[in-house]
């Protein structure tokens, strides 16, 4: 079980890193877009720079390209244009797409398979030989789905397949998320900075730790 870190927010990365807690590093448009604007390539290389100094993480893009034709060519580029040895490729699911996935992963780019909602879905991407299949978890709640269910019935259909595919876990909003999804078989959960800082919190927490520090200074004075 292990944990990624959601973002492209290079303090963010360098901070969880220095905790000692994070595995890998995930993003996409949507999160890259929150940074201020710069250079794509340039920025990617600087998130992988943070990943090679921590130990060689791996490291998720996104394509960008609309049609799956475009694909395959533009994560190529990617690749070779930032040049960092664990660069994952996140290819969206979808039916043309899982031509691309088994394009790439016929010429050892490992595929991160994202925007999955369902068991089907990961199953396939698995079979046309995706590293890894992300999971859209709470954004399944969100439309009545039970992430748990499907995370189960992938685990089982990867461990009876024999496959070397890792469920991921995203779209994580709460730190109870994070347990959940790993007991039901997710292999890896990746959250944004706050969850993962929230976890850490708890109110009796501070409240115990306050309390000792008070008791110990009337004993120490």
């Amino acid at each position: 079980m292990k944990l990624f870190l959601d973002t492209a927010n290079l303090d963010e990365i360098s901070d969880a890193i220095n905790k000692g807690i994070v595995e890998g590093v995930t993003t996409n448009p949507s999160i890259l877009a929150k940074e201020p604007k710069t250079d794509f390539l340039g920025h990617i290389k600087k998130i992988a720079s943070l990943c090679g100094e921590a130990g060689n993480l791996p490291l998720s893009v996104e394509v960008f390209a609309k049609d799956a034709n475009s694909m395959f060519g533009q994560a190529m580029e990617i690749i070779n244009d930032v040049g960092y040895e664990n660069l994952n490729i996140k290819i969206p699911v979808g039916f043309e797409e899982l031509e691309v996935i088994n394009k790439l992963s016929s010429e050892g780019v490992d595929v991160n398979c994202t925007c999955c909602f369902t068991a089907a879905q990961m199953e396939m991407a698995t079979l046309a030989g995706s590293k890894y299949v992300s999971l859209f978890y709470n954004r399944l709640i969100d439309v009545g789905g039970d992430p748990l269910q499907v995370a189960a019935t992938v685990s089982k259909f990867i461990d009876e397949k024999g496959t070397n595919t890792e469920i991921i876990a995203g779209s994580i909003r709460n730190p109870y998320d994070i347990v959940n999804a790993w007991e039901a078989g997710c292999h890896i959960v990746t959250a944004g900075y706050s969850v993962i800082k929230k976890s850490m919190k708890h109110s009796k927490t501070d409240e115990s730790v306050n309390g000792f520090l008070k008791d110990f200074e009337s004993w120490i004075s």
